[in-house]
């Protein structure tokens, strides 16, 4: 079972930040977990609240503030996490928050900032997840893996994604969407994962991967090196 660090190691340091991703290399995380949104000059950040209000205390929205504006939050440029995970050797699985009013131009900036890249993407599997069925069907039309994210067992009705992402109040509810999406040919992913009892419940379901804000804890209850 993989673990992939929930906004970086974001139990130790503030989310979506570089320390955070760093201290996930450090803690031995298999994959980055990001969010992203767009800015009002359409860059690209991490970033998981529609304004700035959580994570600073004054509130900017995203969506209608250029990236020069946003400077005091001190956004992370996907590019630069995208350059982490290709030098570090880790896995993205990147969220595209929806609904926004530019609609699937977030997907598309995200396409062409990879597809463009001179990076190489060989070794490195990148996810696009997402609860809106609309942007699963982009990503999959794109030619990229898809994580469909869902809230309940209804979100398992029509999914076309290859990996399913349910919450894990979700199998803990209703452990049989694992051996359905299974039995689909689907892998499973799983967020929020911090409790050594639930890591471990993850693993014995057959789950192949949880979105973890430990990463460290994470392979400790699970008894990797």
């Amino acid at each position: 079972m993989l673990i992939y660090a929930h906004r970086g190691a974001s139990k130790d340091f503030p989310e979506h930040t570089k320390e955070a991703y760093l201290a996930a290399i450090e803690q031995g995380a298999d994959g980055f977990e990001c969010d992203l949104r767009l800015t009002k000059d359409q860059e690209l950040i991490c970033w998981h609240d529609s304004n700035t209000l959580r994570a600073t205390g004054q509130k900017v929205n995203i969506s209608s503030s250029t990236l020069d504006e946003l400077a005091f939050a001190k956004p992370l440029l996907f590019s630069e996490l995208f350059r982490m995970a290709y030098e570090s050797g880790k896995h993205l699985a990147l969220e595209t928050k929806h609904p926004v009013i530019t609609g699937g131009a977030v997907e598309r900036e995200l396409f062409r900032l990879i597809s463009d890249s001179h990076l190489t993407k060989d070794g490195i599997n990148i996810d696009v997840m997402s609860f809106s069925k609309l942007a699963v069907n982009r990503t999959l039309r794109a030619g990229f893996s898809a994580v469909n994210l869902i809230h309940n067992s209804f979100g398992m009705v029509g999914n076309r994604a290859q990996i399913i992402g349910p919450g894990l109040h979700l199998i803990k509810k209703n452990p049989e969407i694992v051996t359905r999406a299974k039995r689909a040919g689907k892998k499973v992913y799983i967020w929020t994962v911090n409790e050594d009892r639930d890591v471990e419940y993850c693993s014995d379901l057959g789950v192949d991967a949880i979105m973890s804000d430990n990463p460290a804890q994470a392979r400790k209850a699970l008894g990797y090196s």
